[in-house]
């Protein structure tokens, strides 16, 4: 009788284990059997008993050497021959090590329902496999081999061969009672990490450099990656990209450049990772490069992420395991150190780390080009992505950033000409009192400087300049929809949320209801239609009233401008009461730059904790969740104060003889002669570069204070062998990475280009301002990555998520917000009403322009409360009429002080302006969306290469187990044929 060989894949959710027979091994072709998928090559059809084979009775005291698991009364346990799919199918059979499979017999018929893996969380009684080289007795396995410890910057285990995919971290109190529970989860959870298939290797405390900390360091084999590879959907090569045009070395020199050599990661086309497709990948001589470590890291946190440490369902996972103290940290290795004694140029670079610190985290190279396919590899593409984002936005603000600099030096050119700044400086004229009693009638030549400085900002250059910027964000916009569909594809995202993304684990340990998928059938954790509202409710009113509690923070903040403008006006100090007014918005816009971030503080975890509460079922929905209720307390935060200096500030004060109170005592605040524009440019330049200069000290300076005080105690003893300070004590003393660690980058950056795009009429120069910080603030999130953080696990992501949502929203809010600063806050439509309605020289000539802007008022009119204890005025005589800002009749008018034509000209021309701005830059702004295409065109030719790539590594894997198939069908009727002439 032919010698044959089967395996059998049992699948129980998310588990695939194979078992196999004694005989050969055949390739891992699959077809579909009974309820058992079954994989052979070239045998007999099997026999019912062979399928499925008797199991022996548990043995009480479980196999030899493995490691003890808790067991039900059901399980069963069967030792078989690992497969191994790289070899031969023709070999002969050679001695394998030995597997441990574990299922329960009740969950044999749950086992067959489930045909395909997937990443839900198993029961206790899963299937695991244990790697009896690694399995053995806890406590034994601490007792390490005496003597030296390894070098200081390996990344190996002990034999030098497995890399250390993950580390863990702990310290023991053993005088602690909740230390024994923490011992238990700890190993319990690292007996099913074994289970799972992952190596693990320990350091004891006496080796340690403080003498108290254990590190666990795990190792993923290479057929664990494969097998949560191809369950993941991770993308692999499987052909080099054959339609890029080969480069003809003549370009011109570009000192940008980057002078090393990029990985090769565009040049090749991918698919689905699938073990039983393994032939039409692209792996190399040596199979552990053929999954790099940012892959392998994913890979290992999967595991980790899913793994329990008690019974309980709800126990899962290496985040528990963190805020219940049972371990201290959990990382990656950084490859390497940063820097290195030898020269670059003569040694070469160390790691990637040492290059990415070389070329890319250093300051002086501020100039180059980033190189993001080795950010990507390094710390994921979701760093990567981040960081392409900000240098793509840093680009595009450099035209802006000019524009607004020339805007702003025309103005102060021009300012030798203006006519307005010129009669106020020269004018003799009296103004009526800026608040009550206490302060004086004073000139109107007071406002000189204040003049001149508003005609800097406001004037003519200014409205194209924001024409322009509202043009400018639609550019920037379109731009990087192509830019993103560009990395997108060159780094295997399209997709990935559809087809790769799983469930949050913390969602299927919470969530007990479940349904079946539409799309693949399966059975998944589903949080219903009626238990989500009432989460969604709830966290909408948490976070009105978060945005009520800043808006009240802002009145209050108003309240002190009111007050305290006041209070320096009356102050016997000339320098403050002439300077009142800079003063007091000096001082409000840094009060409210502390108000800003100690609320930022508050809110922060109470967002995180309405995230949790509405359970979102993957960490996009997560993060896009958190990422919208935490901008809409921030936009309130930053942008409350400024609009109401841009578009309430003065509205409210009434005239002389008819003032406003507040509190029966306070006048409101009110502009200058000038506008609001000033007030505005100061609040705007003192929230925008005090924010900037603040998250730059809390990124930068602040984890090297906590990485110094770490490793304070640990100093290196190169001297000393056994007291290295190993690659894993190094990295456990830098700072871990926050968990939404790329949140407040993103927030700074967008809240920034809310400063550059809404109220860029008041602030030419925040682009150029916002050019010189993100300069900056690359390399220094560069090096904070690099050098003071962790290694982060390579986490993915498809695109910026809801940040670019954002973004669009902000730039057509941009577009209307300018058209009202320009239109209503400025002096711009008044200038122009005047110059053609009103001018004694229409058209030509702005002369009498103040005069005529200016009303008269009768100081015996004058509310009580508002008459000045000082009646003398600036010329030393009693003052019997003064001036203000304002479009009505004189006192002795049939209707005095009422508004005058004058002014309902210049409302409607406010009017029709802003109607006419907002019509024309939203219809060219549709136009340039329109006309820029969101895909390049010659990525379609790759897309499509690709999948025709893909389609063909399918079919022709159809087609050799289709010659399998009638191979087997031509050996079973030939061993017929032999057992039929043998009983003959």
């Amino acid at each position: 009788m032919a010698d044959y060989s089967m395996y059998i894949h049992f699948y129980k959710q998310e588990q695939c284990v194979t078992v196999a027979k004694s005989g050969q091994r055949f390739a891992d072709g699959v077809m579909q059997n009974g309820d058992y998928c079954v994989g052979f090559e070239g045998i007999a059809p099997p026999s019912s008993d062979q399928l499925y084979p008797e199991v022996p009775e548990p043995s009480p005291a479980g196999t030899p050497g493995e490691v003890p698991q808790p067991a039900t009364p059901n399980d069963v346990q069967v030792d078989i021959p690992a497969y191994n799919p790289n070899d031969d199918p023709g070999a002969s059979p050679v001695p394998m090590r030995k597997k441990s499979v574990r299922f329960s017999e009740s969950e044999d018929a749950e086992m067959r329902d489930n045909d395909s893996p997937n990443l839900n969380i198993p029961d206790d009684s899963a299937e695991r496999l244990s790697d009896t080289s690694t399995a053995g007795d806890d406590q034994s396995e601490r007792k390490l081999l005496a003597g030296q410890k390894q070098n200081k910057d390996t990344l190996f285990f002990r034999d030098n061969k497995r890399r250390i995919d993950y580390v863990l971290a702990y310290e023991k109190n053993d005088d602690s009672k909740s230390e024994e529970k923490k011992q238990q989860k700890r190993e319990c959870y690292e007996e099913n990490l074994r289970y799972e298939g992952l190596e693990l290797e320990y350091e004891d405390r006496e080796l340690s450099q403080d003498g108290k900390t254990f590190y666990v360091k795990i190792h993923a084999p290479f057929d664990v990656l494969c097998k949560y590879a191809e369950l993941l959907c991770i993308k692999m090569p499987i052909a080099y990209n054959d339609l890029e045009e080969e480069d003809d070395g003549r370009q011109c020199p570009n000192p940008m450049r980057l002078e090393i050599e990029e990985d090769d990661d565009r040049d090749v086309f991918t698919a689905p990772f699938m073990r039983n497709r393994m032939k039409k990948f692209m792996i190399p001589q040596k199979k552990e490069e053929f999954f790099h470590h940012a892959v392998r890291s994913r890979i290992v946190y999967t595991i980790l992420e899913r793994c329990r440490y008690e019974d309980d369902k709800r126990k899962i996972g290496i985040k528990k395991m963190l805020n219940n103290g049972s371990y201290s940290a959990a990382y990656p290795l950084h490859d390497g150190p940063y820097k290195s004694e030898h020269s670059k140029l003569t040694h070469g670079y160390k790691n990637d780390r040492h290059l990415l610190f070389e070329e890319w985290a250093r300051l002086g190279k501020w100039y180059k080009y980033q190189p993001l396919d080795k950010i990507r590899q390094y710390f994921g593409e979701k760093i990567g992505l981040y960081f392409a984002w900000l240098g793509f936005y840093t680009n595009t603000l450099i035209a802006p950033a000019i524009v607004g600099f020339i805007c702003i030096l025309y103005g102060a050119i021009s300012l030798g000409q203006d006519l307005t700044s010129q009669e106020i400086c020269g004018s003799n004229i009296t103004m009526c009192p800026l608040c009550d009693q206490r302060c004086k009638y004073w000139p109107l030549d007071n406002q000189c400087r204040y003049s001149q400085a508003s005609h800097v900002i406001d004037n003519p250059a200014t409205v194209f300049f924001a024409i322009f910027m509202a043009l400018w964000a639609t550019m920037f916009l379109e731009f990087w929809k192509r830019k993103q569909a560009v990395i997108s594809y060159d780094w295997d995202l399209v997709g990935f949320e559809d087809e790769e993304e799983r469930p949050r684990p913390e969602f299927e340990s919470k969530v007990s209801t479940h349904r079946i998928n539409p799309v693949n059938k399966l059975e998944e954790a589903f949080l219903p239609f009626y238990n989500k509202v009432p989460r969604l409710i709830w966290a909408g009113l948490v976070v009105l009233f978060m945005v009520t509690l800043v808006l009240a923070a802002v009145f209050a903040v108003i309240v002190y401008r009111i007050v305290i403008v006041v209070v320096f006006y009356r102050s016997d100090l000339g320098l403050i009461s002439e300077r009142a007014k800079l003063a007091t918005s000096a001082t409000a816009a840094l009060l409210n730059l502390v108000a800003i971030m100690i609320l930022n503080k508050m809110y922060e975890r109470v967002c995180y904790w309405l995230t949790d509460m509405e359970l979102p079922r993957t960490q996009t929905e997560y993060e896009d969740s958190f990422t919208f209720k935490m901008f809409l307390f921030q936009s309130v935060n930053y942008y409350a104060s400024i609009f109401y200096i841009a578009f309430f500030k003065g509205s409210f004060v009434g005239r002389p003889g008819d003032y406003n109170y507040f509190l029966n005592e306070y006048r409101p605040d009110e502009c200058d002669v000038g506008g609001c524009l000033i007030d505005l440019c100061l609040q705007l330049a003192i929230i925008m570069v005090g924010k900037q200069a603040y998250n730059n000290f809390m990124e930068l300076i602040f984890p090297k204070l906590k990485n110094w005080w770490s490793r304070r105690g640990n100093v290196d003893q190169d001297a000393v062998p056994s007291q290295a300070y190993t690659r894993w004590e190094q990295d456990c003393d830098l700072v871990p990475v926050p968990i939404m660690a790329l949140f407040p980058e993103y927030l700074e950056m967008v809240i920034q280009f809310g400063f550059v795009t809404l109220f860029v009429a008041a602030f030419p120069l925040a682009p150029l301002f916002a050019l010189i910080n993100n300069i900056l603030e690359i390399r220094l999130d560069a090096y904070k990555f690099v050098t003071q953080y962790r290694r982060p696990m390579a986490a993915r992501a498809q695109d910026i998520g809801v940040w670019y949502n954002i973004l669009d929203v902000l730039a057509k809010i941009a577009v209307v917000s300018n058209a009202f600063v320009i239109g209503y806050t400025s002096n711009f439509i008044p200038r122009l009403v005047y110059l053609y309605g009103y001018s004694p020289e229409p058209g030509v000539s702005m002369r009498g322009y103040v005069e005529d802007s200016l009303a008269y008022f009768n100081v015996s009119d004058f509310q009580t409360l508002s008459i000045p204890d000082d009646k003398i005025g600036p010329d030393g005589n009693n003052v019997t009429i003064c001036r203000y800002q304002a479009y009505r009749h004189p006192p002795g008018h049939p209707n005095e002080y009422e508004y005058t034509l004058h002014f309902w000209h210049t409302f409607a021309a406010r009017f029709v302006f802003i109607v006419l701005f907002e019509h024309i830059v939203f219809l060219i702004k549709n136009i340039l969306a329109y006309l820029i295409p969101d895909v390049p065109h010659d990525l379609h030719d790759l897309i499509k290469r690709e999948q025709y790539l893909t389609t063909e590594m399918f079919f022709s894997n159809e087609k050799d187990l289709q010659q399998s198939m009638d191979q087997l069908h031509h050996d079973t009727d030939g061993t017929r044929h032999r057992h039929a002439h043998h009983h003959e």
